[in-house]
């Protein structure tokens, strides 16, 4: 990972103050389900997922910005009204993003080290 910060937030409104946060910057966002206790996604497309997209962030700009957001619980998650598909017109997680920009790679796309890279490396 070049010159790259890492935070790691919980929930929509954390979410969007780290996003403010980080006005002017690059920042991507990999969208998640909560974890038990054991560390393990509801949702084994995240497990699936996280070590992929994990190996390609060396592939991250310069002092950009990567927010690894937990959605929540299943339950929340599966409401159609909750604050990420509303507001941020997510359909599933994993969801890796590019913010502010139409970019993203969602669910199986996830899995997939060639389009993530392009994803990262895309100016």
């Amino acid at each position: 990972m070049a010159d790259c910060t890492e935070v790691k937030v919980y929930g929509y409104e954390q979410y969007c103050k780290e996003v403010k946060k980080h006005h002017g910057k690059t920042v991507f966002a990999l969208f998640c389900g909560d974890k038990n206790e054991d560390g393990v996604s509801w949702c084994p497309d995240c497990v699936k997922a996280e070590p992929v997209i994990r190996g390609e962030m060396k592939y991250l700009p310069e002092s950009s910005v990567f927010i690894y957001c937990l959605v929540g619980e299943r339950t929340y998650w599966k409401d159609p009204n909750n604050d990420f598909k509303k507001n941020l017109k997510l359909t599933g997680v994993p969801s890796l993003v590019k913010v502010g920009t139409a970019q993203k790679l969602t669910e199986e796309e996830c899995f997939k080290p060639d389009l993530i890279q392009m994803l990262f490396s895309d100016d």
